[in-house]
């Protein structure tokens, strides 16, 4: 069992602005947790304007999650002083909003090494002390695109989709370690802040030109998304309580809806048969009879 502090040790990526921050923020009420709360170096003045600052149980620590070397230090400095992590929160990530036809080599292994691989590499950096206390738990941030994937996010939706494959394969593989694995799904949530996705060169160029062949699919998705964000009653505070909720839990699930779109969603894919629920999804995409022309 760890020696260096009796409070669970919980390390969240990607803390200082949306989710990650409401996260941290119902985190370092909890007298029994010891938190790392981590981000990007240029990220980390956000920390101080939002009143969070290093105290005995807080670390605030820069860490690129794309950066190997980052990560070891972080690790190797939570085993030495802590007794290791005791709960992984991998959050950060990014959405490339594009078409297929619009990802370049390049664009798309950035947003699987954010979304995917850099998950997994500190997955792995934390098992080993997990496995020697017989304790841990792996919270793996996913999404409603992890369980469908929407036009005009297809390499967004492939990262998600595999960060939830090998989430499920760690479920069975850790279990006898009495390690957990979750996954929060989250749906649209009401916030600024996830208006904020990056575009691709050429998926910007076609939202300005109107005779790109894929300008009406950005014209129709781009409104559509932000109109059902704004609709959304979900807020990163509710969906932060969803993950403390799991954290406390003794039996957590390996999937955990966190909104209500998220849950629905999650239904209809397992009552509705796979061809009739393409079918209708395609029927209510926005403008949809007008993808496609000339």
């Amino acid at each position: 069992m760890k020696t260096k502090t009796t409070k669970k040790v919980v390390l969240i990526t990607g803390a200082s602005k949306g989710l990650g921050l409401a996260i941290l923020k119902l985190l370092i009420k909890q007298p029994h947790l010891f938190v790392i709360a981590t981000a990007r170096e240029s990220s980390l003045p956000l920390f101080e304007k939002e009143g969070i600052l290093p105290s005995e149980n807080i670390w605030i620590r820069p860490l690129d999650v794309l950066s190997k070397e980052e990560r070891d230090l972080l690790i190797n400095e939570a085993d030495e002083k802590l007794g290791g992590v005791d709960v992984l929160i991998n959050n950060a990530g990014y959405l490339l909003r594009a078409v297929v036809e619009h990802v370049g080599e390049v664009e798309r292994f950035k947003q699987m090494d954010t979304n995917f691989r850099a998950p997994m590499a500190l997955t792995r950096k934390v098992l080993p002390s997990m496995r020697d206390k017989h304790f841990g738990h792996i919270i793996n941030i996913s999404s409603v695109g992890g369980m469908m994937a929407m036009p005009t996010m297809a390499v967004y939706s492939a990262s998600k989709f595999a960060l939830e494959g090998a989430s499920e394969a760690l479920w069975y593989e850790v279990k006898p370690w009495n390690i957990r694995v979750s996954l929060i799904q989250p749906g649209f949530i009401n916030s600024s802040s996830y208006m904020n996705v990056k575009m691709t060169r050429e998926s910007q160029k076609s939202i300005e030109d109107k005779n790109d062949p894929y300008h009406v699919h950005y014209k129709s998705m781009l409104p559509f998304i932000e109109r059902m964000m704004r609709l959304s009653t979900a807020s990163p505070e509710t969906v932060a309580r969803v993950v403390l909720k799991t954290i406390n839990s003794k039996y957590p699930a390996l999937r955990v809806p966190a909104t209500l779109d998220a849950h629905i969603f999650n239904l209809v894919r397992r009552l509705v048969p796979r061809r009739i629920y393409h079918f209708i999804l395609y029927r209510f995409l926005p403008h949809i009879r007008r993808w496609g022309e000339d």
